[in-house]
């Protein structure tokens, strides 16, 4: 087998600095793929901007808002993902206790539906902040795996969760992915063998050569098979507080020889999708 690599730059359309960097990016081959928040005010421009890239993005389902900017509005009525204002909450907890599962199939539906309407055909999913898969509550996995199959969609989730977690799973998220796993395979959606992403905060890398250095180490124990790595590069100005420090940090990374030299040397294979 071969170890093949998808990059993907998460949350295009978050605001105006995300997207000029995603395209950038794009436009640079920095990046192979991207995900759209479609609740955003910018989302049809930014889908419209990559678009003359020949770039089709997938479906970031967004059920929360983002500390920092204006908060969201979901596409569908959900009663349960909001707070009294109409809004998504930006706190992924509050989700988790009380989004029910009628409401976030209801509003991924939508956007769903939002892409179709404008002529972009998404091959797969993916979960913005990580709402899905139940690390804050309640978890709609199941849910979500069904509907991804009855709109022949792939779904980001992990075989081996390890990278993306930075440990073991405790025993009853463990099991309960276990079960996703297999339900994903049962109902034929395809699905990543590991993804990884950056948790740490600015204060705990320190500086930008602790990121980078991670992220070497990532790529140098990818599995065989296909993978996924999301960023989440930006302008520091553009995100407010220590997490735009980290995404402008993301951003140098993807244009850094030492990171394009690791791909070579590992031979690593970048490619679109975890499903061709």
């Amino acid at each position: 087998m071969t170890r093949r690599l998808v990059i993907t730059a998460d949350d295009l359309g978050r605001e105006p600095g995300t997207t000029e960097v995603i395209a950038a990016l794009l436009a640079e081959g920095h990046v192979t793929a991207t995900t759209l928040i479609c609740v955003s005010p910018i989302a049809e421009q930014a889908a419209n901007q990559v678009g003359k890239l020949g770039v089709v993005p997938r479906l970031h389902v967004t059920l929360t808002s983002e500390r920092g900017i204006p908060r969201w509005r979901p596409l569908d009525a959900a009663t349960s993902l909001v707070d009294p204002d109409g809004t998504l909450t930006d706190d992924p907890l509050t989700l988790g206790a009380r989004g029910e599962l009628h409401d976030v199939l209801q509003e991924a539906d939508a956007q769903l539906r939002w892409m179709r309407d404008r002529g972009l055909v998404p091959e797969a999913a993916d979960s913005h902040a990580g709402t899905l898969y139940g690390l804050h509550g309640r978890s709609w996995l199941a849910g979500t795996l069904e509907w991804c199959a009855r709109h022949d969609l792939a779904f980001r989730l992990p075989r081996d969760p390890v990278p993306y977690v930075g440990g073991p799973l405790p025993p009853p998220l463990a099991a309960a992915h276990e079960r996703a796993v297999a339900l994903a395979d049962a109902l034929g959606v395809p699905i990543p063998q590991t993804i990884a992403t950056n948790r740490r905060t600015a204060q705990e890398l320190g500086r930008y050569a602790q990121l980078r250095d991670d992220y070497l180490r990532r790529l140098a124990s990818l599995p065989e098979g296909t993978s996924e790595l999301f960023l989440h590069p930006s302008r520091e100005d553009a995100v407010t507080g220590p997490d735009g420090i980290v995404r402008t940090w993301e951003t140098r990374l993807l244009r850094d020889p030492a990171w394009h030299n690791a791909l070579e040397s590992e031979d690593v294979e970048v490619v679109a999708g975890w499903w061709t």
